[in-house]
């Protein structure tokens, strides 16, 4: 056998998985949620979606252009991004606020500081967070589902704000029917389209589980010790939207399974403690653009250490006690 061995550069393992494969099947995924909103909330919320979505498009191409960047539009991120922030939104924000928020998430967090994968929070996580403080009482105007076929939009408190008796039950929960942004209300398309991104591999469990599973348990020990209460927390607002969606945003998130871990356990303590002992009745937002800042610091923490890898100094003394061998 004369082969001769070649060294070349990583990456050493090659995929045919690409930046557009991998959104795409996100697009694929957000479909169900997308499907129920349009049928709970009318037209308006597939109106509201494509304004977020060619907002974005046109948003991130400009930018492209204007800096002379190689456009970016065909690794469908701008309509993964449209798409996420306009299930962010209540279905009667008014048009110009969509297109600010697309701006905002766009061109402020992803292509400023150098485009999809150099940004350090979720985009639309961000720019609902703007849009909350910027517009709270359009953001904070919640409509009761009225059907596709007909009826009015009426206004009413989400679960988490609602009074006791007029919670919507737990059943009501899982279909949607009930108050809140048009693409957080209904738990089983969300669940749904999470399993999607699990059977293909584009997520891993750690994120989304640590997530619900740490609101779970707070909910349950903090609250009357009943599973009921505790799936009340599980099943309303953003929760299940953002576990699945936006928590598990590569380019903001660890990337071992021990620092995923982590992140979704700190995104579970923050929401938690944001709705039971906080002002704002929802925090999933406020909890992964926190930790989104903290995942640098999750990251190195929760580093794998490099086989057979030494550490700088100790490499350092051994090269020069072995130097001073040699010249004895």
């Amino acid at each position: 056998m004369n082969q001769k061995l070649q060294i070349t550069v990583s990456p050493h393992i090659r995929s045919s998985v690409t930046t557009g494969s991998i959104m795409l099947d996100v697009i694929i995924a957000l479909c169900p949620a997308l499907a129920a909103s349009v049928w709970l909330f009318g037209p308006r919320a597939l109106y509201i979606t494509a304004i977020c979505v060619l907002s974005c498009i046109l948003c991130e191409l400009a930018f492209e252009l204007i800096t002379r960047r190689t456009p970016t539009i065909g690794d469908l991120s701008a309509i993964v991004t449209g798409m996420l922030l306009a299930f962010n939104l209540p279905v009667t924000i008014p048009e110009w606020q969509a297109v600010i928020g697309s701006i905002v998430a766009i061109v402020v967090v992803k292509q400023l500081f150098g485009g999809i994968g150099c940004n350090f929070a979720n985009p639309a996580i961000t720019a609902r967070i703007v849009l909350l403080l910027s517009f709270s009482g359009t953001m904070t105007n919640w409509t009761k589902p009225a059907g596709f076929s007909g009826g009015e939009l009426v206004s009413s408190a989400t679960p988490l704000v609602a009074e006791p008796g007029a919670a919507p039950s737990l059943y009501d929960l899982f279909l949607g029917k009930h108050g809140g942004c048009l693409g957080e209300t209904c738990a089983l398309a969300l669940l749904i389209g999470g399993v999607y991104l699990l059977i293909r591999k584009v997520i891993t469990w750690q994120t989304p589980v640590a997530f619900i599973g740490t609101v779970f348990l707070i909910s349950f020990f903090a609250g009357d010790c009943s599973a009921p209460a505790a799936l009340y927390q599980i099943l309303s607002g953003g929760l299940m939207l953002g576990a699945f969606f936006m928590a598990t945003d590569y380019a903001t998130s660890p990337p071992t399974a021990a620092g995923k871990l982590v992140f979704g356990i700190g995104c579970g303590l923050i929401t938690a403690a944001i709705r039971l002992w906080g002002t704002y009745p929802e925090g999933v937002s406020f909890a992964i653009l926190f930790m989104n800042i903290l995942t640098p610091y999750i990251t190195k923490l929760c580093a794998r250490k490099v086989f057979g890898a030494v550490p700088a100094k100790k490499a350092g003394a051994g090269s020069a006690k072995e130097r001073s061998r040699q010249s004895i």
